[in-house]
């Protein structure tokens, strides 16, 4: 049987035509399977009418809600590729992602206009793009688009012709490079359809459950869950975005089951709880990741009856690499648990050997959900998988039991509220500011955030001031990219080959960025 992960909302449609699929939230909109997969087929017929074709790359510049849905299934559907911008970047980093994927469509949000008119006018050398869709209210449209729903309301309901399966490519999500650049992972129907089987295996996601989406779709930990909610019959409600106190009201509202928020949401979260009048009666269990969950953080919410389920995984592996259960979620509060069921880890050292028990090596991961390589990144592609285990970049140690506990990162990469953010592009913005010599970025400790970027500055110029680095990076890197503070010092601390010591750096400047 060959699998085209579109084929499984339209699977769900004739199974369970009349259950609700998707609640988008900001748009007070409710579908069922059938409404949504009419819309889905609207959306994949006008784009073959408009000349989309197999493995042509469609852009998405969106919030959360269920016209992202729609797209996705739709291309998935005729054999396009979605790639979904995170709309936290700048104009300029948009460009390189554009230009890059060399997608020719681009579907974007009222939200957005203002970036996109920006990349409009950069004309054939700014993108690829020549057909911009928009989604929202006519009268915000500019002048240079088509609308989202005109495109549907002329377009058949019918299912298109299923045109790509298993190793055709499904989508390219951009994660940032340790170079600076960041570089397109592709994921095929084959390798999501895996990620999707080994998350409905391994979570505790039971047929019917309510998902919260509240992550932006942009990023693995929000698409993996939104698939294998319909996979498992269930109903996707679809925040526009996070909101710390909106959430508490969703849950009680539409009887939330389960959902996926890392730490720094969970704490935001917790500063807005009222345990009088909000209703969290039917929520078993929330997902967190992208930085290890502090111990106590779970042991607050276990207080109030809610398991809070640690989870490891990358852009790379298409979501899933390892999960803690509900068994341990207490009792071994801190770790990510073991590998996903279809998934394999191991922790080497750095002669490529598995690390006895308690000792540090760097995370490998194998299975068929493993991202087919970087999009026109051969070399990047060889690099990280290696006779089929991914070279993960990060630091973990297995105890007796098997159990994993994520440690560090050896790629120095910084985790700011949940995004990751690579010292190397921010490094590559400042350099390029008069009068600075040369420069280090690191991450220091936010109560905010969990982690911020600092800047440490050698100047070349004594004129030169925070300030004018601080003006630099907000013109050029997204807010979450952009450095707390500058430190100056003389000299940075290298090793013979050249190397900043980050560590050296660390232990020099070990405040807070909130202090």
């Amino acid at each position: 049987m060959q699998n085209n992960v579109g084929q499984f909302f339209a699977k769900q449609a004739e199974l369970n035509p009349n259950r609700e699929a998707i609640v988008d939230v900001a748009a007070g909109a409710r579908f069922t399977y059938t409404e949504a997969n009419g819309r889905i087929n609207r959306f994949a017929n006008a784009m073959v009418d408009a000349g989309v074709a197999k493995g042509d790359r469609v852009a998405t510049l969106l919030m959360n809600g269920h016209e992202f849905v729609e797209l996705f299934y739709g291309l998935a559907k005729i054999g396009g590729v979605t790639v979904a911008l995170n709309w936290r970047l700048v104009a300029e980093e948009l460009s390189f992602i554009l230009t890059d994927s060399g997608a020719e469509t681009l579907v974007f949000g009222s939200d957005f206009n203002e970036v996109v008119a920006d990349l409009h006018g950069r004309g054939a050398e700014g993108t690829k793009v020549t057909r911009w869709i928009h989604v929202g209210d006519a009268a915000d449209r500019p002048d240079f688009a088509e609308g989202f729903e005109d495109a549907l309301a002329a377009a058949a309901d019918t299912e298109p012709t299923i045109d790509a399966a298993d190793d055709d490519l499904l989508f390219i999500m951009y994660t940032s490079g340790t170079t600076g650049l960041p570089k397109g992972v592709m994921h095929t129907h084959g390798t999501t359809t895996w990620g999707i089987i080994t998350g409905a295996a391994t979570a505790e996601m039971r047929k019917g459950d309510r998902y919260l989406i509240c992550l932006p779709l942009f990023h693995v930990g929000a698409m993996n869950p939104l698939l294998t909610t319909a996979y498992s019959a269930g109903t996707a409600v679809i925040m526009s975005q996070f909101d710390p106190v909106r959430i508490w009201e969703l849950f009680g509202e539409e009887k939330i089951d389960c959902t996926l928020a890392v730490p720094a949401m969970l704490q935001f979260m917790l500063l807005t709880l009222d345990k009088d009048a909000h209703d969290i009666s039917t929520l078993r269990w929330v997902m967190s990741g992208a930085s290890p969950v502090p111990a106590n953080l779970i042991e607050t919410y276990a207080g109030m009856g809610v398991e809070i389920h640690q989870v490891y995984g990358l852009t790379e592996t298409g979501g899933p690499a390892c999960l803690i259960g509900p068994d341990d979620a207490i009792s071994r509060a801190g770790s990510t648990g073991k590998a996903f069921f279809h998934t394999t880890v191991k922790v080497v050292n750095e002669a490529g050997e598995e690390c006895e028990p308690n000792e540090p090596g760097e995370v490998m991961v194998k299975g068929p959900n493993l991202m087919l390589g970087y999009w026109n990144r051969p070399d990047a592609t060889a690099e990280s998988i290696v006779d089929g285990w991914l070279h993960t970049g990060d630091i973990a140690y297995v105890d007796d039991e098997g159990f994993v506990y994520i440690h560090d990162r050896v790629k120095d990469m910084i985790i700011s509220g949940g995004e990751n953010v690579y010292p190397a592009e921010i490094e590559n913005v400042i350099v390029g500011v008069p009068g600075v010599k040369e420069v280090a970025v690191i991450g220091i400790e936010s109560a905010k955030w969990g982690e911020t970027p600092l800047a440490v500055v050698v100047k070349a110029e004594e004129s030169l001031t925070a300030e004018d680095v601080l003006s630099e990076c907000q013109a050029k890197l997204a807010k979450f990219k952009q450095p707390a503070k500058v430190e100056f010092i003389d000299a940075i601390p290298r090793n013979p080959t050249g190397k900043a010591l980050k560590r050296i750096l660390r232990e020099q400047f070990p405040n807070p960025a909130d202090a």
